[in-house]
């Protein structure tokens, strides 16, 4: 298939350097994709991509087409609209990156779709279950592909976690502890920003990959949610839930624990704290599944620190999420499961977008929905129930919410 359909970017952010880009790269590289916009509200993040000698090193002679151009413009210009005009000049069938702030996924996600474009976007799809629900009908009424991208769905130890505990080698589940601290420097970020306490908190931003990974694994699926959440300020003085504790209750009674938090030390290696444990229930015995996600046997001592924010001298960096790695050829080849994630999804937009007949496309849609590797508006949903119940529950002192399924699927706070 010779069709290259060209990518749009929104967002010009970390995610989009350190791990979309890289892979859009590849595939452009590959000759499955064509032309790569990349929209920011600014220039000074357009400038860093494009200066940026990782991916210079990596992909040489690509480039991105970048909007706004930094060579015509002023750093201080902002442009809150061009991502509209640009969505609005694509082609359609083109593929939408969507990696913005949490809060305007749901804008974004509509002006894609009402431009008949396919979308791969960060996780979580939207804040409300609603606005999930509407994606997915609007979506597949034009038989357009949205993938959400939980890209631990992709790393091996969960496919074959899923699979083991589908053929009950698991047991039942029952107890689940998880964690996700990302490192302080975030605090110095473009997070001060955007990730207030009016806007998201840190289990909406990062809890949400394992309620959606303990979905994933067991085919459960969450009945009710509790947040408790520390606010804490930035370095400019906005107000966040910098620290959260989460717990979510299972259609099986099972419980999972969530912490999350902007407060893992710079100092520390590796990129961050996280990792998953949980015990089931076997007809004669207890099961344990315990992923330790930050650490995967890989210890390195430099000569002098790296050169972006974090870096130590003593490091355990991460083979498996995202790494850049000399396989032969000109270049370097993206790996890991946040490689392949963002890449199913874009092959999956590029499938559909070259399939002439409405009807294939949305026979193609059902497929996805179905098999459940990748996340679709239709098929994880529940992210979004959890999200607005987190959200409720954070800003009501940690109170408990149940989530109702079915016809009036939906969120309220529990009644004892």
């Amino acid at each position: 298939m010779s069709f290259k359909p060209p990518v749009y970017v929104i967002g010009g952010g970390m995610i989009t350097r350190i791990q979309l880009l890289p892979t859009i790269y590849h595939l452009q590289r590959e000759g499955l994709v064509g032309d790569i916009h990349v929209c920011a509200l600014n220039a000074p993040p357009l400038r860093d991509i494009m200066n940026d000698p990782a991916l210079a090193r990596a992909f040489p002679g690509q480039s991105i087409i970048p909007h706004p151009d930094p060579a015509k413009v002023s750093d201080k210009e902002m442009f809150p609209d061009l991502n509209k005009e640009l969505l609005a000049s694509a082609p359609a069938g083109s593929i939408a990156v969507v990696a913005v702030p949490d809060q305007v996924h749901y804008p974004v996600l509509k002006q894609a779709i009402e431009h008949n474009l396919h979308v791969c976007i960060v996780k979580p799809l939207v804040l409300k279950h609603q606005q999930a629900e509407e994606v997915a009908e609007l979506a597949y009424n034009k038989g357009l592909v949205v993938g959400v991208e939980y890209h631990k769905r992709f790393d091996y130890r969960n496919m074959m976690a899923r699979r083991a505990y589908r053929a009950g080698r698991f047991g039942e589940f029952r107890l689940a502890q998880a964690q996700m601290i990302e490192p302080w420097y975030y605090r110095d970020s473009n997070f001060q920003n955007w990730c207030t306490c009016e806007n998201s908190d840190m289990f909406t931003y990062v809890g949400c990959h394992y309620v959606d990974l303990v979905a994933f694994i067991t085919g459960l699926k969450p009945v009710s949610v509790s947040v408790y959440g520390i606010k804490d300020k930035y370095p400019n003085g906005r107000d966040g839930y910098l620290w959260t504790d989460g717990r979510v209750i299972w259609e099986n009674g099972a419980s999972l624990s969530v912490v999350d938090a902007i407060g893992y030390p710079n100092s520390a290696p590796g990129g961050n704290a996280q990792g998953l444990a949980m015990w089931g229930q076997g007809p004669n015995d207890a099961t344990l599944l315990f992923h330790s996600d930050q650490y995967r046997g890989v210890k390195h001592g430099y000569t002098a620190p790296g050169t972006d924010p974090g870096d130590t001298i003593y490091g355990e960096p991460n083979p498996d999420y995202f790494q850049l790695i000399d396989s032969g050829g000109p270049g370097l080849t993206p790996i890991g499961y946040g490689h392949r994630s963002a890449e199913f999804i874009i092959k999956a937009c590029r499938k559909a977008a070259a399939m002439d007949k409405l009807s294939d496309r949305q026979q193609f849609i059902k497929q996805l929905d179905a098999e459940g590797i990748m996340a679709t508006p239709r098929n994880s949903s529940y992210n979004e129930l959890v999200i607005e119940a987190a959200r409720m529950s954070i800003q009501n002192g940690g109170r408990e919410v149940a989530i109702s399924y079915g016809d009036k699927s939906g969120v309220q706070f529990k009644q004892y």
